[in-house]
């Protein structure tokens, strides 16, 4: 049984199945054609809708794309459409914006960029273009173009008042949490045909594992959806991971970050970045605004994707992960995690636990690129993460994670540990970058040839050590590219 709040109405669901995306729950059970199927895998953003959730006695309301979302996965939140967002004649001061600023023009995504900056305007964030632009990174125009949807954003914000919902938010808090105390089951194995668990910790999931083994896991789902949205595969029986205690630990002692395998991107920015800094624009390109909202980085490492954009950061970091299961945890270094395309070490029976970063060492200096068509929500064509601390000028350590590269996230201990003990400041860089593109041996796609990810590979390690002993340019150099 799932039961949270549409808009205002308390919903119970009994036996829809366990695989139905949000987005269709909208349009054919509940008839809310606001909400619009665009691309189907989280892209595009004409199916934005909003999702509160109690926060410190608050309500923090965030967008989430609604095609690729499980429905059964928003226990006790409540799920905000665009047309919830008006009241009586009156609009929203997001819709009026969107109005005066001619910011809308065939309509097809408008309920999308309206949802988006409903978000932000719930957000408290400053009026700036920066603010307008990230929030709405997730959605496409294909009509009326940016700048109007952009001004209507910052005005919006520039006169932001308390609205309906900050009037209503003690009593949505209050109706959220019956649903979470008196309405949602304690048997996490209900014996129905939704085949859909959702345990609350560790001993819940053992315990569905064993009535289940099947089962396949899900978090976010902004990976795993897509074999129902795009390849129209049946995903039943599933165990949603979202509500499992211990998988949304964020905790930081002396040595290491420890990051739930549960907890989203958006959840864990603050507590990586306060570390590494250098990982902003890597995380601000991963997906967009709504998938860091939803994704997870347990679930990047347990799709093990060769072009997930997680593994390269996290092995140049020297990242641990934590396995689970009812024989009880063990942990590894993530270099032995991966061991073949989209395989790993992981048992069938076994979850992903957490994510335990290093802390950051004084004078150590790491760079994360992403090289992808798209500045934003795209496929990584190159994804490279470098990290390095010096002893008198000397390489003491030096660490580096690539994606897209082969069939699993490579680190290639042999060749960085040739950077070892050289002078750092005052090294020839390029051997090492050619000799770094003998390594590689990619596969030409269709986002790029195998000759251009090893050149552009080579280049960003040339581009790391520039970056690094301050003889950065201030403009590109020109590199010769051989394009077969």
């Amino acid at each position: 049984m799932t039961t949270f709040l549409l808009n205002e109405q308390k919903v119970t669901l009994h036996d829809s199945s366990a695989d139905q995306t949000l987005l269709d729950f909208l349009r054919q059970d509940a008839h809310l054609t606001g909400t619009k199927e665009g691309c189907a895998s989280g892209d595009c953003g004409a199916c934005t809708v909003v999702i509160a959730e109690p926060d410190q006695g608050r309500l923090r309301y965030r967008a989430i794309n609604s095609c690729i979302t499980l429905v059964h996965s928003l226990n006790a939140k409540q799920i905000l459409t665009v047309e919830h967002l008006a009241q009586g004649n009156q609009l929203h001061p997001v819709q009026k914006a969107m109005v005066e600023h001619h910011a809308s023009q065939c309509g097809f995504c408008t309920p999308g960029f309206v949802m988006s900056l409903f978000a932000l305007y719930h957000s408290g964030a400053a009026p700036e273009r920066s603010s307008v632009i990230k929030a709405l990174s997730g959605n496409l125009c294909r009509c009326t173009g940016y700048r109007p949807i952009i001004d209507a954003g910052i005005e919006a914000l520039e006169h932001a008042q308390p609205d309906t919902f900050d009037a209503r938010a003690e009593k949505t808090v209050k109706a959220l949490s019956e649903i979470e105390t008196e309405v949602l089951p304690k048997d996490p194995l209900p014996d129905h045909s939704v085949q859909f668990w959702q345990p609350e910790n560790r001993l819940e999931l053992e315990q569905a594992i064993a009535r289940c083994p099947e089962a396949r896991f899900s978090a976010g789902s902004t990976d795993l959806a897509l074999e129902k949205t795009q390849q129209l595969k049946q995903l039943s029986p599933l165990i949603d991971l979202n509500r499992v205690a211990e998988l949304n630990r964020l905790d930081v002692d002396e040595a290491v970050l420890n990051l739930g395998a549960a907890v989203t991107y958006s959840d864990l920015a603050e507590t990586l970045l306060a570390d590494y800094p250098e990982a902003t624009e890597w995380l601000e390109r991963l997906g967009s605004t709504p998938i860091r909202n939803r994704g997870t980085l347990g679930g990047n490492l347990g799709t093990a994707s060769p072009i997930g954009d997680g593994p390269p950061l996290l092995l140049a970091l020297n990242a641990e992960v934590t396995l689970g299961s009812v024989r009880g945890l063990r942990r590894l270094p993530l270099h032995q995690f991966f061991t073949g395309y989209r395989q790993t070490v992981r048992a069938a029976d076994e979850w992903i636990d957490c994510i335990h970063l290093p802390r950051r060492q004084p004078g150590s200096l790491f760079r994360v690129y992403k090289i992808s068509k798209r500045v934003e929500d795209d496929i990584s064509t190159v994804c490279a993460a470098f990290y390095l601390e010096l002893e008198q000028g000397k390489v003491r350590v030096f660490r580096a994670g690539f994606g897209g590269l082969a069939a699993t996230p490579l680190m290639l201990s042999d060749w960085q540990n040739s950077l070892l003990q050289t002078d750092w400041e005052n090294i020839d860089i390029a051997p090492f970058a050619e000799s770094l593109e003998a390594e590689l041996h990619p596969l030409d796609d269709v986002r790029a040839s195998a000759r251009y990810r090893q050149r552009v590979t080579g280049n960003l390690l040339r581009r790391f050590h520039l970056e690094t002993t301050g003889t950065a340019p201030t403009r590109a150099i020109p590199v010769e590219l051989d394009h077969a």
